[in-house]
């Protein structure tokens, strides 16, 4: 970014985060540019619940708060959408918890990628495949 280092008193990124390509780049830059901050991304629950969330998220964040950090991993479809954004904010007026981390941050953003889940992802996806391919057969079975 073309800003000198601590140039801003308060950053905020409001569902961001998970959309940016090089989330390294951009967290370490938000660091970089700001003395504090705010960033709001949904839990993996709501990005497997709405619909514009499957194709637009690369990203799921979880806040680990024994190591005081931002776990960072590819983010997992682990079922079919069934709401709207606009649905699911009716759901966030009682559930907001649920489907929104809020975190604040002072000085720097403390982030680690999880490589762990990339290669758990690859086996859910082999998974998957059998999954698809046994409720096919079974399909076929009843028809």
């Amino acid at each position: 970014m073309p800003f000198k280092d601590k140039e801003f008193d308060y950053i905020i990124a409001s569902h961001v985060v998970e959309h940016v390509e090089d989330i390294s780049y951009f967290l370490n830059e938000l660091s970089r540019v700001g003395k504090r901050g705010y960033i709001e991304v949904p839990t993996r629950l709501e990005d497997n619940l709405v619909f514009e969330n499957k194709k637009d998220h690369i990203w799921h964040l979880v806040f680990d708060d024994v190591n005081n950090q931002i776990n960072i991993s590819k983010k997992q479809q682990y079922f079919e959408p069934v709401l709207t954004v606009a649905s699911i904010k009716k759901f966030n007026e009682y559930f907001r918890e649920s489907l929104v981390i809020e975190l604040s941050w002072e000085d720097s953003i403390q982030f680690n990628m999880d490589d762990d889940n990339l290669k758990t992802q690859a086996q859910i996806s082999i998974l998957n495949l059998l999954k698809k391919y046994f409720s096919k057969k079974i399909r076929l079975l009843f028809k």
